[in-house]
């Protein structure tokens, strides 16, 4: 039913595939207009639109970035530290 599309990038220009696979998310999950990002800038504008704390793990003590305020009641965890505790 879906066929994959070549779609340009409005933020770099860049062509990009739009395959069947995301087609089939798109409309699984209703939405009606197509990206027009090519993935790097999404994930460019995502990290962009985030706002980064500095922390310092409280397993190895590494200092680390957390997207979250980090407060003195609640131990913070580096990523790999965290990973590990799941």
């Amino acid at each position: 039913m879906y066929e994959d599309k070549t779609l340009v990038c409005k933020e770099c220009g860049a062509e990009f595939v739009f395959t069947a696979g995301e087609q089939e998310f798109y409309a699984e999950k209703g939405f009606t207009n197509e990206p027009q990002r090519c993935k790097k800038c999404r994930d460019a504008r995502k990290s962009a639109s985030r706002e980064m704390f500095d922390a310092v793990c409280a397993d190895c003590g590494k200092p680390c970035k957390v997207p979250f305020q980090p407060s003195n009641d609640r131990p913070v965890y580096c990523s790999e530290c965290f990973a590990k505790r799941k």
